[in-house]
């Protein structure tokens, strides 16, 4: 039931980036499950793919980072079957993406500030963390219901 209030809230909130209601239903459906599964917030995970690729499939960055995520290419061959092309395809970009800074977070025992730095090859600085988490906000989730 939380995860259904969660939907509808999210997708009001991604509608004008996503107008298609069945390609926003199974983003947000794959968000939540590559996020949990993850063991990642997804508040911070929608927080990053705004921040990263203004939730757009086909971001490439100036330096071929690639998807929702902007996940490098060499990651399809350290953790994929190097297939980069993959990493347009909405539940790899998403899942490596989130095993990628589950990484981050686990190499700095927890620290997400510095395990966004590593994510964005920014480590120490805060320009980038602190969008992620200024992002973040926008993307929380209060199920009202549940705590009534």
């Amino acid at each position: 039931l939380t995860y259904l209030r969660w939907l509808g809230t999210m997708s009001d909130r991604l509608r004008r980036s996503k107008p298609d209601w069945e390609v926003r239903r199974d983003f947000l459906q794959t968000v939540w499950y590559e996020s949990k599964r993850a063991g990642l917030d997804v508040s911070l995970v929608m927080g990053l793919i705004q921040v990263e690729s203004a939730f757009r499939k086909f971001a490439v960055s100036s330096v071929g980072a690639r998807g929702y995520m902007q996940v490098m290419p060499f990651w399809t061959r350290a953790i994929g079957d190097g297939d980069a092309g993959k990493l347009f395809q909405m539940q790899t970009n998403l899942r490596f993406g989130c095993v990628i800074l589950r990484h981050y977070l686990d190499r700095e025992r927890g620290d997400l500030f510095m395990a966004l730095g590593r994510y964005n090859g920014s480590r120490g600085k805060p320009p980038y963390p602190n969008a992620v988490f200024a992002a973040q906000s926008r993307w929380a989730f209060q199920d009202r219901a549940a705590s009534a």
